[in-house]
């Protein structure tokens, strides 16, 4: 019987039963295409058969699942808990599938939420087509807003006329805490260009974006986190190239270190982006810039391990996937930092930031000391103006002991 569950097999019969005989094929479909492991993808299809033998015994059709429903048809299975089981992450590819496909509406909002998902939806419009603002962009934008509306409405229904000055005021201060200086502006931004949209729109009646309180953040006031050049070829040291994970990480941590790539700019590479031939890489910065980048031989030679003997079949022109069913693209910044993370805590490295950009950083220093000038090092990490290369000037401690004066009362 196992046999009957590879790629492209039918499924046993006993399977194909209820409303949602149609649809439990698609189901196994989806999990063999992104590989989850045969016992596991057997397992999700048996709960999904399940469900539709529950709904034909009680005469119940397609139209009437919902999340009410789902949950008392796991209320019958007594003793064991859903989530822990994948038996609720099962039902909700089932459930996306049949949206997907129009048989099953959109999930409504709490509260009747309609306000609140339309304001959040036309905010994400206006930003996409008529500021033309990258996915990057949005990411660091539409949360804060999101949270904030949830802050001050809870799951009830939104309404624009009830937020005052103080509220956001109150929210901004409560929030910020919790958060770098470059986050809190963003936070700040964010929130500005929310409430500027609403007042365009005729939302609100007074632009309330003004109230949004500013966020003390000074150019050039911090040091750059770095970590030495040795710590740097501990931390690749510290991928276990024998395994696919492995090869992967290692390709990550390859580009961060020495190309100086951004979390986003590595995870949004493609194998269209790969040109072995001229030896080079295609590079998708900020602003919906792109750079040709030179590929080091050891760069190049990691990504051919990682694409010949690490990297799942999958559908996706994304290089770097997950490592584990479901098989799906890495999710950004998190994933990079992620890497970035678990490495630093293999090397037994100690630093003050842990993110991806420490690598960035790390070469712009390493470059710094062996006498290389702030352009050189703006075209390297792609800087567009000098002065953003600026802050590593603080690093470079021979320079600035030229331009130290004596200190008054000292030795001549």
């Amino acid at each position: 019987m196992r046999d009957a569950f590879r790629v492209g097999s039918p499924l046993p019969k006993r399977y194909l039963i209820g409303p949602l005989r149609p649809y439990i094929d698609r189901v196994a479909a989806h999990l063999f295409e992104r590989q989850y492991e045969r016992e596991t993808a057997r397992h999700k299809i048996r709960v999904v058969a399940d469900l539709s033998r529950w709904l034909e015994r009680r005469r119940l059709g397609l139209d009437s699942l919902d999340e009410r429903l789902i949950a008392r048809f796991f209320g019958c299975r007594r003793g064991y808990d859903p989530a822990r089981a994948g038996d609720a992450a099962a039902v909700r590819i089932l459930v996306e599938l049949l949206r997907d496909q129009h048989v099953l509406p959109e999930p409504q909002q709490a509260g009747g939420g309609s306000t609140q998902h339309a304001t959040e939806n036309s905010f994400e419009r206006y930003l996409m087509q008529e500021r033309c603002l990258s996915q990057a962009t949005l990411r660091n934008t539409l949360p804060f807003v999101r949270r904030f509306l949830a802050d001050r409405f809870g799951t009830g229904p939104v309404s624009l006329a009830d937020i005052r000055p103080l509220d956001i005021t109150h929210f901004v201060l409560r929030y910020a805490r919790a958060l770098s200086p470059s986050r809190a502006k963003l936070l700040v931004g964010a929130l500005r260009s929310y409430f500027r949209f609403l007042f365009l729109r005729g939302e609100i009646a007074t632009n309330l974006g003004a109230a949004v309180p500013t966020v003390a953040d000074w150019r050039l006031s911090s040091l750059p986190k770095s970590i030495e050049p040795e710590q740097v070829e501990r931390l690749l040291k510290s991928c276990d190239r024998r395994t696919a994970t492995g090869r992967r990480d290692y390709a990550v941590l390859l580009l961060l270190a020495r190309l100086g790539l951004r979390a986003g700019e590595v995870m949004a590479l493609t194998l269209d982006d790969l040109d072995w031939g001229a030896g080079e890489l295609s590079v998708r910065g900020k602003g919906s810039r792109r750079d040709q980048l030179p590929m080091p031989q050891d760069v190049g030679e990691a990504l051919v391990a990682y694409l010949r003997n690490g990297r799942p079949r999958c559908t996706t022109r994304r290089v770097f996937l997950t490592a584990r069913a479901p098989i799906r693209e890495l999710d950004g910044h998190q994933a990079a930092g992620c890497i970035v993370r678990r490495a630093l805590a293999r090397a037994g490295i100690h630093s003050a930031r842990k993110g991806a950009h420490l690598l960035r950083h790390s070469l712009a220093v390493r470059m710094l000391r062996r006498g290389a000038s702030l352009a050189e090092i703006g075209e390297i990490l792609r800087h567009r103006r000098l002065d953003t290369t600026a802050i590593y000037a603080k690093v470079d401690l021979t320079a600035l002991r030229a331009l130290a004066q004596p200190w008054p009362g000292g030795e001549v």
